[in-house]
């Protein structure tokens, strides 16, 4: 018997080597901590305070400082490199009290842009620039209504037609900022793009859209869709890989959904599994290289104690499906 999850993923998860990939940067990934350390908290709000600033900047004549985006992008590069604490702290789907929704949503895509280009193999400037532009390809929605970027109520024509228009007044305003690299203009305009040529603003299909453009993509609808500005509500992390894979042959690059899945898996830490023993269990970690069978500490009554088990040590045992908290 096909295990469920299995079969809804059998095209996308994949052999790194066997398919020409690069090898991930570990085997496993560790479970996020339930308080990130200080550092990381810290890195996190100056990159959306950062992000933050270049709504003033939209309205100044002063020059963007783009050396200072490029050492903050660096840094977060390599703390993603050392530890998995800032991948799940971008998980969280509420900005802090008081916090900017759009620096939030940006900051969020820029960790998880960067997750996944590193995994990728980007790396020196190839990998500055796809960091750079995830932090500013939705900078001309603060030029848009707040409501239309809530969207908490469904568009209008007219609105829709304003809510296209971002990348277009994105892309100008980074244009005008004087980047390093055109390739960080075209990213930015081209975040919107899918791979059948059902996006916009130019209906562009896969090869002419800039691969940066296409990880960006990817990044945002996976963060929009945990973290959809407030009032509406975030889905779990599992509920929007699903969707996100239900749609690989319309929107999305597969290699790329690979990516991001070798990255999040289906069930991601601290999701609730139930086994097809019967049993119930916490993710507590990922196996890159096998992406549906996690490690799972099994959820015991007291008086036993919980334990912890590999899927990838045990063929026989697989996940069935989440279980709600």
């Amino acid at each position: 018997m096909t295990p469920p999850a299995t079969q809804l993923v059998r095209d996308v998860v994949w052999s790194p080597l066997a398919a020409g990939g690069v090898a991930p940067i570990s085997a496993v990934v560790a479970a996020p901590p339930e308080i990130p350390n200080d550092a990381v908290n810290a890195l996190f709000g100056r990159l959306m305070r950062f992000i933050g600033t270049t709504r003033e900047l939209s309205m100044s004549p002063d020059p963007f400082p783009w050396a200072a985006l490029e050492r903050l992008v660096q840094e977060t590069a390599d703390e993603l490199t050392k530890s998995d604490d800032l991948f799940w702290l971008a998980h969280r789907p509420l900005p802090p009290a008081n916090g900017d929704y759009l620096a939030f949503h940006q900051a969020r895509v820029a960790v998880v842009a960067l997750r996944m280009a590193t995994s990728l193999g980007y790396a020196g400037r190839r990998l500055a620039e796809v960091g750079m532009a995830s932090c500013l390809f939705d900078v001309g929605l603060w030029e848009l209504p707040a409501a239309v970027v809530r969207q908490a109520d469904p568009l209008s024509p007219r609105e829709q037609d304003s809510y296209r228009s971002h990348p277009r007044l994105s892309a100008a305003l980074v244009r005008r900022w004087g980047p390093p690299s055109d390739v960080i203009v075209d990213a930015v305009l081209q975040h919107h793009e899918r791979e059948q040529g059902q996006g916009y603003p130019q209906g562009l299909k896969g090869p002419a859209i800039h691969p940066d453009a296409k990880i960006i993509a990817l990044a945002d609808t996976y963060a929009a869709l945990t973290g959809p500005p407030p009032p509406r509500v975030g889905r779990p992390a599992h509920d929007a890989i699903r969707e996100i894979v239900r749609s690989r042959h319309r929107a999305f690059d597969p290699v790329l959904i690979k990516a991001l899945l070798g990255e999040t898996s289906l069930f991601p830490p601290g999701t609730l599994v139930r086994l097809s023993s019967g049993e119930i269990g916490r993710v507590v970690a990922l196996n890159r290289n096998h992406p549906l069978r996690p490690r799972i500490e099994l959820l015991a009554k007291p008086p036993h104690a919980a334990r912890v088990i590999d899927l990838v040590e045990m063929p026989f045992v697989y996940i069935t499906g989440p279980v709600a908290k």
